[in-house]
């Protein structure tokens, strides 16, 4: 079984959508993980779009990424540029280090719920093609 880390800034949107993705899609292959560099809570907006996909993540909680530093990543994933940039060393020495920005919903600002709901749905569909991309590739 490999172990997979995924970074985000918050651990609050993206990086649990991935997470959730990444144990629904893995399966057997794969321990999943997910952290921040900061923690800001799972967005309840990230729960419900990926419920509406049939992926249940409620009972995701935001870690920080100093949290797992004692464990030896075969892949360790940042979602967003920000955490890419700033994230400390994680000493994986194996870990494959991959690298995929995309675009924070939680960050736009609007008073139409509906576009909300289309930022998450995309961002959302954007991750899942990402992870099953990913897991096509496994051995």
């Amino acid at each position: 079984m490999k172990k997979i880390l995924i970074l985000c800034t918050g651990n609050s949107c993206r990086s649990q959508m991935a997470h959730g993705y990444f144990s629904h899609f893995g399966g057997a292959k794969l321990e999943v993980y997910s952290a921040g560099i900061e923690t800001h809570g799972v967005n309840p907006r990230a729960i419900a779009i990926m419920k509406d996909d049939g992926v249940d993540i409620s009972s995701h909680t935001s870690n920080n990424v100093d949290e797992y530093l004692d464990i030896n990543f075969d892949f360790i994933v940042t979602v967003c540029d920000h955490a890419h940039e700033n994230c400390p060393y994680i000493p994986a020495d194996n870990a494959v280090r991959i690298h995929h920005d995309f675009y924070d919903p939680s960050k736009l600002i609007s008073d139409e719920e509906e576009e909300i709901y289309k930022a998450f749905a995309r961002t959302r569909d954007e991750i899942k093609n990402f992870v099953k991309e990913f897991i096509k590739e496994l051995p």
